[in-house]
């Protein structure tokens, strides 16, 4: 997510019910079950040994991803490519819009897919280690943008607004906390495996780290001004689930996600599941929307069934079902992972960048303001929630 939008119009407020319980529920999605998940994991492994520990939360995850991280990606392409004629070359997004979609949507991925396959063919592990370094480096700006867009439309959805210097006050945080989680720690360039590809990560020296760091926690004194001030300015500040957030995405699960032994297995589920979060908002509203006239299409509850089932058949294709028949058919099997080769599973570290990386891109145009459908994120929170007058 990269933005919010402020002008466009609002669908008509959906019936609300148990207005407490949606609250903390949003509360947990968005990221406030991370402080609860640490408290989970300091009693698992004060009753476990830690071996043990980690083998049980390491193996749940790992066949939670089928439904939570995978969906998460797949549901991307779903957004990304519906209606791809009309958003391409209608008149309904703006030019900047359309070009942007164009290079994202049809550009990029004949890019990065050109860098897979000319890894593949040339069976370069050096070529493959840099198309998995470019995915390492972009996800901390993916997730602190996410994190940033949480904000914004959660804030939104309360009544309260940014202006453009206090925007930039909170994305001067984010982008300096995506510098200093991929600076640290220090790297002298090592040797590294990613899904059986053995290759020699970029190094990046002390100094950058330390640099980096200073300038995070520099950009943390502006972004506690802007709130106290707005606070002052403007009274009341709901603001507990869209900082919770921000700082969970910028904080917990970028810089210092390893910090606990557990949580760090956890962190792409609860990631996964923000973004889901704000998928059912998007498609929520509008599927409620078009129940009714003059569209009268089928309900809200079947549509989103449809792009839930669709996802995750599609995630399964793309992380499961493709990669394994493509290594299946295409490599040698007993193939052992040594320094600078592919291993036996090149087609899946493929796949996994190239879907990774895209997904990122795609976006920065799904989520931003240009986009019309971003209306529907904007219906209003609880009434609770919202500032006095």
């Amino acid at each position: 997510m990269t933005s919010m939008t402020t002008a466009l119009p609002r669908p008509a407020d959906p019936p609300r019910s148990g207005a407490w319980g949606d609250r903390v529920g949003e509360l947990l999605v968005v990221g406030g079950a991370t402080p609860i998940l640490f408290l989970f994991s300091w009693l698992l492994r004060s009753s476990v040994p830690l071996d043990a520990a980690e083998l049980a939360v390491g193996f749940t995850m790992f066949h939670a991803a089928h439904v939570i991280n995978d969906p998460h990606f797949s549901v991307t392409y779903l957004l990304f490519y519906k209606d791809a004629r009309a958003r391409a070359f209608g008149a309904r997004w703006s030019p900047a819009q359309r070009l942007r979609y164009l290079v994202v949507g049809f550009v990029a991925p004949v890019l990065l897919g050109a860098w897979a396959v000319a890894a593949l063919v040339t069976r370069s592990a050096f070529t493959m280690g840099l198309l998995i370094q470019l995915m390492f480096l972009l996800v901390g700006w993916h997730y602190v943008k996410q994190g940033f867009g949480v904000f914004t439309v959660l804030a939104a959805r309360r009544g309260v607004r940014f202006s453009p210097r206090e925007r930039l006050a909170v994305l001067a945080h984010c982008f300096a906390g995506w510098a200093y989680a991929w600076a640290s720690p220090a790297d002298p360039g090592r040797e590294l495996e990613e899904k059986g590809v053995v290759y020699t990560s970029i190094a990046h020296p002390p100094g950058l780290e330390r640099i980096t760091q200073i300038v995070f926690f520099a950009t943390t004194l502006p972004l506690v001004l802007m709130l106290v001030r707005k606070w002052r300015r403007e009274g009341r500040l709901p603001l507990v689930a869209p900082l919770t957030g921000l700082l969970c995405s910028i904080w917990a699960w970028s810089i210092y996600s390893g910090v606990d032994p557990l949580v760090r297995y956890m962190i792409p589920a609860l990631h996964s599941v923000q973004y889901l979060y704000f998928v059912h908002l998007l498609k929520g509203n509008e599927a409620r929307e078009r129940e009714g006239p003059p569209w009268f299409e089928r309900s809200a509850r079947v549509r989103l069934g449809i792009l839930a089932v669709s996802a995750l058949g599609l995630g399964w294709l793309l992380f499961h079902g493709a990669p394994a028949a493509l290594d299946g058919a295409l490599v040698p099997r007993g193939t052992i992972p040594t320094s600078g080769t592919l291993g036996p599973t090149p087609y899946f570290a493929a796949i996994y960048a190239f879907v990774n990386i895209h997904h990122y891109l795609m976006d920065t145009v799904i989520w931003r303001r240009d986009n019309p459908e971003t209306r529907y994120l904007q219906a209003p929170a609880l009434p609770e929630e919202r500032p006095a007058s």
